[in-house]
């Protein structure tokens, strides 16, 4: 299927944009500049990790878990919000800050901003991000794009993953075997699976396939905050200290998500972790190691023909554990994206710029492949600095 290109309001030349995430980990905020046309990625810029301060990721997990238990306090969701979105703003000044006088004509045009996921129920046609921004264009004195995600799921679309246009305009040319296949492992892990090099479109549309493939670090990290107050699994040596428990190892294995057929996407709280209760620190984290693990082996049965290579990126391609067992599970090794010179902590970041430069000038930023929306669809609201919506 090959896309329109309808410009928009900033023409057809490549523009710099900034692309901000704040990912399932709720370690921070991801901030990147980016250099695209919205149909290729003519150059990337720098990037930084701004995280957040303790009693903000504290709150902000609070009502992540509030709004996965129907328990939303409207007044602390806003207040959160507004917060998160100040610390946005603070990544972008720093960012700007920091790009130096080598990247002076980096001035972004549009910013990316996707707020930060409360849950995510594609069953249900609903998702909810929270962000302002509104506010945030104010801040920044910048034009800023958000809701990514409702225009794809009113059309029917699973809302996510979000990223894989990004991945396949950003392979373009590059000497990697194919097919490839870009693993994001964050607090939900997600497959992009990308048939070959000599696609028809320029963001490779029409031989790609993607999905969330189960559980990242997310539940690894709760587990290992939870059981002893550090945020997640250093280096995976607490997975590393002991073995998967194989009876609760299948137990989680036997959800019926592992058998749904692409389009397919979780919340972070999606998977039961009950079967864990009796299991000590250590054998918890490697069970769920595991898990995440042998969830992306299940992907496999879904993809059109097997991968020549993985690429990882996402937080969890820190965690040597985890990449070892995803190598065993998959049967290859699976190497950082740095092996082909991407920076692995800005891929997303770099993605929601992409995507504001699409959005700018209506392209679509998902297709059936990627969340099963009917047709090409594109999306996102444009906030100006002013305050008023210029769409």
């Amino acid at each position: 299927m090959s896309e329109q290109h309808q410009g928009g309001p900033a023409g057809d030349a490549p523009i710099w944009a900034l692309g901000l995430m704040s990912g399932t980990s709720m370690d921070g905020v991801d901030a990147a500049l980016l250099l695209s046309d919205g149909h290729t990625v003519a150059a990337t810029g720098p990037a930084l990790t701004l995280p957040y301060p303790e009693d903000l990721r504290a709150r902000l997990r609070a009502a992540v878990s509030a709004a996965a238990a129907a328990e939303v306090d409207a007044g602390e969701i806003a207040a959160v919000e507004r917060l998160i979105t100040e610390h946005h703003a603070a990544a972008v000044a720093g960012l700007l800050a920091e790009a130096g006088p080598e990247h002076a004509g980096a001035e972004p045009a549009v910013i990316g901003f996707h707020g930060h996921t409360l849950w995510h129920r594609p069953a249900e046609g609903r998702t909810r991000q929270i962000g302002d921004g509104a506010l945030l264009a104010r801040l920044t004195g910048r034009p800023v794009v958000d809701d990514f995600r409702s225009a794809d799921m009113a059309a029917g679309g699973q809302g996510a993953p979000l990223a894989p246009l990004y991945h396949a305009a950003r392979l373009r040319g590059a000497d990697i075997p194919y097919p490839v296949c870009i693993l994001n492992i964050g607090g939900v892990a997600n497959v992009t699976w990308i048939g070959g090099n000599g696609v028809k479109s320029a963001t490779g549309v029409d031989d790609i396939l993607a999905f969330d493939t189960g559980p990242g670090s997310a539940l690894i990290d709760d587990w290992v905050a939870a059981r002893t107050g550090q945020p997640y699994d250093a280096d995976g040596a607490l997975a590393a200290a002991a073995k998967a428990d194989r009876s609760v190892l299948r137990r989680l294995l036997d959800d019926p998500y592992f058998k749904v057929k692409p389009p397919k996407s979780l919340d972070r709280a999606a998977f039961d972790v009950s079967p864990l209760s009796a299991l000590g620190t250590a054998a918890g984290a490697a069970t769920l190691t595991a898990f995440s693990a042998e969830a992306v082996a299940r992907a496999l049965d879904f993809l059109p023909a097997k991968p020549a290579a993985w690429l990882a990126t996402g937080g969890g391609r820190h965690n040597p554990t985890l990449m070892g067992a995803i190598g065993d599970a998959v049967g290859m090794s699976v190497k950082p994206v740095e092996a082909i010179g991407w920076n692995g902590d800005s891929v997303e970041a770099e993605a929601f710029a992409f995507l504001a430069v699409r959005s700018l000038r209506q392209l679509p930023l998902s297709v059936p492949n990627t969340t099963g929306v009917a047709r090409p669809i594109t999306g996102g609201r444009l906030h100006c600095p002013a305050g008023t919506e210029a769409r």
